[in-house]
């Protein structure tokens, strides 16, 4: 059986002169007629679909992936009837029944492989864009041409050709996020999520994890990841578990878009995701410790799986790496400390007794950036709901570290700052202290700010530090101190429990001067109806201004 000459034509004739001579051939096997007769119809599938490669205009298809196509499915053809010619005579296989068996399976699948590389090249749309001409001034199209093309590279030929197109892409990708955006809408996530399960390349699967922490890395992104559900999921499991170093760091990157959801912190705590992660912040590379400790952060506010973190020791490895970790692998451990121990009196105690204090301490005063501080005042703030704890804080300078912050321009610093202030305030003496720091006028301005958490962490703890006479005469002083205080009684302010500044403003009530002050600044409209709704103080303190009111009227002249 003469095999056609590829330099007498062109690819795409030569290739269907290949074809048709294998199915005029197959019927005529003698050995294996049911394998070639399947060969037969996957071989009939091909034809019908190789027309659609030319069109009119380009009857030559010029695209490089077609040609790729062409040239790789011509090979394949060539093998298979080089194959057949022995199996069309009745006389022994040369090569033997068994050895032939298994090159016509090979053949077979060679075949099924070019099938779905002809399906994804013709419903890519990467032909249509070789047939109509982008505008030069045209930078998004062309870069929405160029992703399709990569992404149909990706899913046919060679491990080789994939490798290739998928350092094309990271380049692609690099350049800016709308290149990623533009990518996304091509449908890149889905082609990687494939990639990722089912390349046989560690090297292609190590590059994809770093297209889809890329992909992560943009916000408007992430719904897109998420929606790949468990099969993305357990993908990067397996890569924070036994990739290489930099591959680690990529995965936990991609793993933090899927850490939001109750589900898949489950997900993750159930396949000892949370012990590889530690594993990494125990012994990785500094970046992938980073990057390891903030999915932890994530994963810890969820109690379904606190339960792992105190089974995998959690607690020992987030200290040692807030005592010797970068400053961000620092930081996310302190976030995760945060809320690990938020409700854990034992774990509160843990942390004092493992030297957490002092390795807070330093990494507060190694810090230069304000906003890293928030994680580090929350962690403060919860560890002084303990008593014995608070102690210790106050002993190690934390009153003024946390006064200081009050008046940064970083409102959750801010925030967790007069929060913390509230829980350091449990004895007269450090009230005492805190007001001598100078808390009491930045609390006072927080109570103006917009946000209503702002405003309440600030008056309760302004309502707390009132308990030492001192820092009444200092709030006293404070010029709108009194006015704001009762502006935040009106019921009309969202956001806000209003025993606070009742609290603040009955602590100050046996002042003749607070008591007009109030009264001018509408306190008694607003009490009458805080009375109607039962908020705790309310009525006692309405009942003392009530009383200043008629005391004013037999005053002496």
């Amino acid at each position: 059986m003469k095999i056609p000459d590829e330099t007498e034509e062109t690819p795409l004739n030569h290739t269907t002169h290949l074809l048709q001579a294998l199915l005029d051939a197959t019927p005529r096997a003698h050995h294996f007629k049911s394998k070639w007769s399947s060969i037969a119809a996957k071989l009939t599938s091909l034809s019908s679909h190789l027309s659609s490669l030319s069109s009119p205009n380009t009857p030559t298809p010029t695209n490089p992936l077609s040609l790729d196509l062409l040239r790789s499915l011509s090979l394949t053809l060539s093998s298979a009837l080089s194959l057949l010619t022995p199996c069309l005579s009745p006389s022994p296989l040369p090569s033997g029944k068994l050895k032939t068996q298994n090159d016509v399976d090979s053949i077979s699948a060679r075949l099924d492989r070019h099938l779905n590389d002809l399906h994804v090249l013709l419903k890519s749309g990467v032909l249509h864009d070789d047939a109509v001409s982008v505008s030069p001034s045209s930078k998004r199209d062309s870069t929405r041409a160029e992703a399709r093309n990569l992404i149909t590279r990706l899913q046919i030929g060679t491990v080789e050709s994939k490798n290739s197109a998928m350092d094309s892409l990271l380049t692609l990708l690099q350049e800016d996020d709308k290149n990623v955006l533009i990518a996304v809408a091509q449908g890149v996530v889905p082609v990687l999520v494939r990639l990722l399960d089912c390349s046989s390349s560690f090297e292609v699967k190590e590059k994809t994890v770093n297209a889809i922490s890329r992909v992560s890395a943009v916000d408007s992104s992430k719904h897109v990841l998420i929606a790949e559900g468990l099969v993305l999921l357990n993908n990067l499991l397996r890569v924070v578990e036994s990739g290489s170093g930099v591959a680690r760091e990529k995965a936990c990157i991609a793993l933090k878009a899927l850490t939001h959801s109750r589900e898949n912190a489950r997900a993750i705590g159930s396949r000892g995701g949370i012990s590889s992660l530690l594993a990494i912040c125990e012994a990785g590379t500094p970046s992938s410790q980073a990057a390891a400790a903030r999915v932890l952060r994530d994963l810890s506010l969820f109690e379904e799986v606190k339960e792992n973190f105190i089974e995998e020791n959690a607690l020992r490895i987030l200290l040692t790496l807030l005592a010797s970790g970068t400053s961000l692998a620092q930081e996310n451990a302190i976030g995760c400390l945060c809320n690990l121990v938020k409700d854990d009196f034992q774990l509160k105690l843990l942390v004092a007794r493992e030297g957490g204090i002092d390795s807070l301490k330093s990494y507060w005063d190694s810090v230069s950036n304000v906003k890293s501080l928030e994680v580090a005042v929350e962690l403060v703030r919860h560890l002084a709901t303990l008593n014995p704890i608070c102690e210790i804080l106050v002993s190690n300078g934390f009153l003024n570290r946390v006064v200081s912050v009050l008046s940064c321009g970083v409102l959750g610093v801010r925030i967790s700052a007069a929060k913390a202030v509230y829980e350091l305030g449990f004895n007269t003496k450090t009230r005492k202290e805190l007001g001598e720091l100078g808390c009491i006028a930045p609390l006072v301005r927080m109570m103006e700010g917009k946000v209503g958490e702002e405003r309440e962490s600030a008056v309760k703890a302004l309502s707390n530090l009132m308990g030492f006479a001192g820092n009444r005469s200092v709030f006293r002083k404070e010029e709108r101190g009194i006015v704001v205080a009762v502006q935040l009684l009106d019921p009309l302010t969202r956001n806000l429990d209003r025993k606070y500044p009742v609290s603040l403003l009955a602590s100050l009530v046996h002042s003749k001067k607070c008591r007009k002050q109030m009264i001018a600044a509408g306190a008694c409209g607003f009490l009458q109806k805080l009375v109607e709704m039962d908020v705790e103080g309310a009525k006692k303190l309405l009942e003392s201004l009530g009383k200043g009111k008629i005391w004013g009227v037999f005053a002496r002249p």
